[in-house]
């Protein structure tokens, strides 16, 4: 192999990751040694990335190098990235919050990576900070295409066992399955609102909890917009929501620039056919305009963790996959 593994920077259900060094070049790599499974093989989460990312080639998207197959070896080279956006903001953070001008520039790095695969019809399916990142010259790129999916039209049938929880858009939540590029701009509308506090803004238990959480900041949709979104899924039956009020995110972040306020609005929408594109938001006059960064963030606008849900440390924990179908929703058995 033309690689030295060097050091170990994580470990994974599917992967191991190294810092190594190309024994070609002297370049400093990251070695993803994928787990094979004598009877399985190759992990379907391998195979969707290299094949996604052997065709993405981006500023903001992490490169793959190389991949090194051999009967008992697969290993993806990519380029080595100095941290990822949780431990950026760990580390950089005024107790994780980071300052406007930050959040400014990874937003932008973020939307511009983004509205790149959307526009070569790749959904990445996982945005999370975990998943974004950083090398030393603060740039920001978009890693982990493991669930990650190309779309075409008609819009595909996708699984809804997708995103990490906390960053899971609503109708996905509700259990709607013709998704589509939507779902990378709710979970960035997400990551944005952390960077801005510091904590996550949806922080639930479970799908259910986490469907309660975003309709107690962004109040009960109607409910014609929830049926639109339920369209497709004639296995679950309708019932009306609970009736809460929209909580301004002024309120919730009142240090904030109205113009931060406004795009995460249009990120965070609960109706995914009225939620901005990566393209859309990136021509939002929060980045074209220098007022927008010019009032510093401070721990005060984060929001308070209510009591008995997890904190930031156990952000890492929150399941991917789908577990119960939420409260407000009954699912009925086929005949």
């Amino acid at each position: 192999m033309n690689y030295v593994q060097l050091e170990k920077l994580g470990e994974g259900t599917y992967a191991t990751v190294y810092k190594g060094r190309s024994r070609l070049t002297n370049e400093i790599v990251a070695l993803k040694d994928i787990h094979l499974d004598a009877e399985e093989g190759t992990p379907s989460t391998a195979i969707r990335e290299i094949s996604l990312m052997k065709e993405l080639r981006h500023t903001n998207v992490v490169r793959l190098h190389d991949v090194i197959h051999t009967e008992s070896k697969l290993m993806l080279v990519f380029e080595f990235m100095e941290l990822d956006l949780k431990r950026y903001m760990d580390v950089h953070g005024n107790r994780g919050a980071l300052d406007p001008a930050t959040v400014r520039s990874f937003m932008f790095q973020l939307l511009k990576g983004t509205a790149f695969c959307h526009e070569n019809r790749v959904l990445h399916r996982d945005l999370k900070p975990q998943n974004l990142l950083i090398n030393k010259r603060g740039e920001l790129k978009l890693g982990d295409f493991g669930l990650a999916r190309a779309f075409g039209i008609p819009v595909n049938t996708f699984s809804n066992e997708v995103v990490t929880l906390w960053y899971r858009a609503p109708d996905v939540l509700l259990g709607s399955r013709t998704y589509s590029t939507s779902i990378d701009v709710w979970s960035a509308g997400c990551i944005m609102a952390e960077m801005i506090s510091g904590v996550p803004i949806f922080r639930g238990r479970d799908n259910n909890d986490q469907l309660n959480q975003i309709i107690r900041i962004l109040g009960t949709p109607d409910e014609n917009t929830i049926k639109r979104i339920l369209s497709d899924s004639p296995e679950i039956q309708y019932r009306p929501l609970a009736r809460m009020p929209k909580v301004p995110f002024q309120t919730l972040y009142p240090k904030v620039h109205p113009l931060a306020i406004d795009l995460l609005e249009k990120l965070l929408t609960f109706d995914p056919s009225q939620r901005i594109s990566a393209d859309e938001a990136l021509r939002h006059p929060y980045f074209t305009t220098s007022a927008a960064i010019a009032q510093p963030y401070s721990t005060g606008s984060q929001p308070s963790t209510p009591s008995g849900y997890p904190n930031s440390e156990q952000q890492q924990q929150q399941p991917t996959a789908q577990s119960d179908r939420p409260a407000v929703l009954t699912q009925t058995r086929a005949a």
